[in-house]
């Protein structure tokens, strides 16, 4: 290790220069490596946070037990794993490593390489600086180069990116509309040029002008540039980067790398319940799925195959299985180690490493998957541990009989993911179907645990789901929705299935990689963001919250929102009301109270995204709402054509009210046309 600025970024420089020059560097010109350091910068700050974390999740499971949400029993080794879930922020490396011939060096040759240490998930846009940086380096050895570059980066400019609230990033990650937010980038740059024009920056104005500050052709990234040596250098930064999302990669390689050879000539996988969960045939992406899910060791072997090609395909794997919802992955993931570590790796249970050694696949010993990357194979070991029986699969063992080829729609769902890249679809596109899998299993694990042991860890019911015993004198209290003339809140919460037979089915074949789950790191982090969202989200338990008014895109003047009441709203599980009218075959009196309920809701800004991010462009948008402007009760199509007025008037909602159907334009403008008529109708006494 010759130089570190602006200092010492580990106290193991042996480690980390092993690091730096991966095995077999030699053998080519060029290569790129990721790692991870575990560095903390305030560790009495980031202890306190911690602590505050708990406090917090401490007091949600005291309303949860008070309002018999929950018992003991579901947190009892909660307390256990704070340790490690919690912890300093990464620090990622982005590592490169040139070997250039020389007949004059001693071994014939000369090898450097020069690595940037950065909080940044999005650290691959450096990449154009390494190569500048480090053939500077080879020209000029001096710890001057390391500085210049140092200052570089750190000068880069992202002031005019906007800043999105989580449900604006998780409406952004979920669809690929390229103008999707651009007010908000409108927005920044107005204010940049007001503030130029009163003097208010730093540099003098030239000529204020919109010139010189340009919308970005696609919203998911922020155009911005970084100055080396004179140089402009273009870097897009991602603009809503999903939780465990590191680095660039392709979902779509990882996918046809395992599933050409799983489709020309299938290979039976030894049986096991966590990971094998559609029998000894299961897709190998599936499986790969199943055995981070359930934390077990995961070894992606890369032989003959550049470290870089191998991290990327570690990093990959760990934004596949989080879908941007679980966490704990990239924190026990190794991009790229060696042999030298084997003893600190196996410390760690559950890891996720990236090697080039084939002697890894000599010891089953050491991991429980291999993934072989140039074989497009992966291999179950013969020494993972067996599953234990639980008393979900004690539940569910009656169940156990079914015949059914696709209990868990695994199948279904990689025959859409393989159908959707054979039909060019872009990467954004297959990152959101892996998201809505994640979130699915997610909803099914809740369902899982109520039918089970009665109650979930993963669903904070609200006071609407929860019956409350009859007072002493027999009368019961007026409810707050009565009183102010609203609907009843609508109950209903969690996944949907067409039938209760299929639900019983399913759960009954994901018992053994739910059970598997719920003893994971990343099980414990979900219970974690659901709490801290509860605390962050408005009035989170309470089943009236205020609306207000929506806003125009430049958010200066108030508009008048049509249909909106000026009073509380009832809760509403939209998810599980959309999934209603997607799933099920209702009546035209079930599906009322749902598009009524639907439109009493959302009536804001926020809920109103809510409801778009429940609804993605890729899973037919807002088409099963758009069905209420054919119901048979007028008030529901007045109901509906006011929801879908407030959607087209909302800056994200434009998008989707765009994507539906002439049908259902010609319906909503019918609709709108009765409800401009009606007060003439009303005053000369016509009938419906």
């Amino acid at each position: 290790m010759m130089h570190q600025v602006p200092g010492a970024i580990s106290p193991d420089e042996n480690m980390l220069a092993e690091l730096m020059l991966p095995d077999q560097t030699h053998m080519r010109p060029q290569d790129w490596t990721m790692f991870f350091l575990h560095k903390d910068g305030a560790a009495a700050e980031d202890a306190e946070e911690r602590r505050e974390l708990k406090r917090q999740k401490k007091e949600l499971r005291d309303q949860q037990r008070q309002a018999g949400n929950t018992t003991d029993e579901d947190y009892s080794s909660d307390d256990d794993s704070d340790g490690e879930l919690e912890g300093p922020p990464l620090m990622y490396v982005l590592n490169l490593v040139n070997t250039k011939h020389d007949p004059n060096e001693k071994r014939g040759a000369k090898t450097q390489a020069m690595a940037i240490c950065t909080r940044h998930t999005f650290l691959h846009i450096y990449k154009p600086l390494l190569l500048l940086a480090l053939d500077d380096y080879f020209k000029n050895p001096s710890q001057e180069v390391l500085e210049n570059l140092y200052n570089s980066l750190n000068a880069m400019d992202i002031s005019l990116m906007p800043r999105l609230s989580l449900l604006e990033q998780h409406v952004l990650q979920a669809n690929d509309v390229r103008d999707l937010f651009v007010e908000k980038y409108e927005a920044m740059i107005e204010q940049r040029l007001e503030e130029e024009v009163a003097g208010r920056t730093d540099t003098p104005p030239e000529s204020p002008s919109r010139i010189k500050y340009s919308i970005p052709r696609d919203t998911h990234e922020f155009e911005s540039k970084i100055i080396y040596n004179d140089i402009p250098i273009p870097v897009k930064i991602p603009t809503a980067p999903a939780a465990e999302t590191v680095g660039d990669f392709s979902l779509v390689q990882l996918v046809q790398t395992f599933n050409t050879p799983h489709v020309t000539q299938a290979q039976p996988f030894a049986l096991h319940p966590h990971l094998t969960t559609a029998g000894a045939y299961t897709h190998p992406i599936i499986v790969l799925i199943n055995a981070m899910l359930t934390e077990k060791r995961v070894i992606f072997l890369g032989h003959n195959r550049p470290s870089g090609e191998v991290a990327e395909a570690v990093l990959a794997a760990c934004a596949l299985t989080s879908g941007g919802i679980l966490r704990g992955f990239t924190r026990h993931a190794f991009p790229y180690t060696d042999l030298s570590k084997i003893d600190d790796l196996l410390k760690v249970p559950g890891f996720i490493a990236g090697v080039t050694n084939p002697a890894f696949s000599y010891h089953p010993e050491w991991w429980d998957l291999l993934v072989d990357l140039p074989a497009g194979r992966m291999k179950i070991s013969s020494s993972i541990a067996p599953a234990p029986v639980t008393e979900g699969a004690n539940f569910f063992a009656q169940h156990s009989k079914d015949t059914h080829p696709d209990p868990t729609g695994d199948m279904a769902f990689m025959q859409n993911i393989v159908a959707s890249i054979e039909s060019r679809a872009g990467e954004q596109m297959i990152r959101s179907k892996f998201r809505s899998y994640i979130h699915k299993f997610t909803r099914v694990a809740a369902a899982f645990e109520e039918t089970v042991y009665g109650a979930s860890s993963l669903t904070a019911l609200p006071p609407t789901e929860i019956e409350k015993p009859v007072p002493a004198n027999g009368v019961a209290k007026r409810s707050s929705s009565s009183a102010t003339g609203l609907s009843k809140p609508l109950k209903g919460h969690g996944y949907i299935w067409p039938s209760e037979e299929a639900k019983l089915r399913e759960l009954a074949a994901t018992t053994s990689k739910i059970e598997g789950w719920r003893s994971t790191r990343s099980y414990y982090a979900f219970i974690q963001d659901l709490a801290t969202e509860a605390f962050m989200k408005e009035d989170p338990i309470s089943p009236l919250s205020s609306t207000s008014d929506l806003y125009d895109i430049s958010q200066k003047n108030r508009t008048t929102d049509i249909g909106t009441s000026d009073g509380p709203r009832p809760y509403l599980d939209i998810n599980h009301s959309l999934s209603r009218l997607q799933t099920l075959r209702l009546t035209p009196q079930e599906a009322a109270p749902i598009y009524l309920a639907l439109s009493q809701y959302c009536t804001s800004y926020n809920t109103i995204l809510e409801l778009l991010s429940y609804a993605p462009l890729s899973e037919a948008g807002l088409f099963h709402v758009s069905l209420g402007l054919w119901h048979e009760d007028k008030r529901v199509r007045e109901a509906t054509t006011k929801l879908l007025e407030r959607v087209r008037r909302h800056p994200a909602g434009r998008v989707w009210f765009s994507r539906l159907g002439g049908f259902v334009k010609f319906g909503f403008a019918r609709t709108s046309n009765e409800l401009k008529l009606k007060p003439q109708k009303d005053v000369i006494g016509t009938r419906d």
